[in-house]
């Protein structure tokens, strides 16, 4: 189990990411884009995007994807935290809980990277995802 910070940003996170790789000795990461998903209904021309990627920085996992393509992007206010648990019980609850009086952007259901997978505002306005990893 565990809790990542996930930056979003306005189409340049492969730059970005790229820049955070070569700073701290990494290899180029593999890259998911909006376009791979075929779940996606997105904008022509944001294909290229990137819905997912992530970097191992001292022990630590850092994730990266651009602004979902046709949602307004906010500077300061570009990141969320990812649960990550193989426990779908505690994702549930958890899921459950932050809800009230918050807003659901994605119930928890399978997705093409997650058998598990949800998307909530919290009533703090923090941004909470939630991954079930086998």
């Amino acid at each position: 189990m565990s809790l990542n910070p996930y930056l979003n940003f306005d189409g340049n996170t492969r730059e970005v990411v790229l820049y955070y790789a070569s700073i701290f000795g990494l290899e180029e990461p593999a890259i998911l884009t909006f376009g791979s998903n075929p779940q996606s209904e997105i904008p022509p021309g944001t294909e290229n995007l990137v819905m997912h990627t992530q970097l191992k920085i001292a022990g630590s996992t850092l994730m990266f994807s651009d602004n979902f393509p046709g949602r307004p992007f906010r500077q300061g206010n570009n990141f969320s935290l990812a649960y990550v648990s193989s426990d779908k019980d505690a994702i549930k609850d958890a899921f459950d809980k932050l809800k009230q009086c918050g807003k659901v952007e994605l119930e928890l259901q399978e997705t093409s990277w997650s058998p598990y997978y949800g998307y909530l505002t919290d009533k703090y306005g923090v941004g909470w995802q939630f991954n079930y990893e086998s």
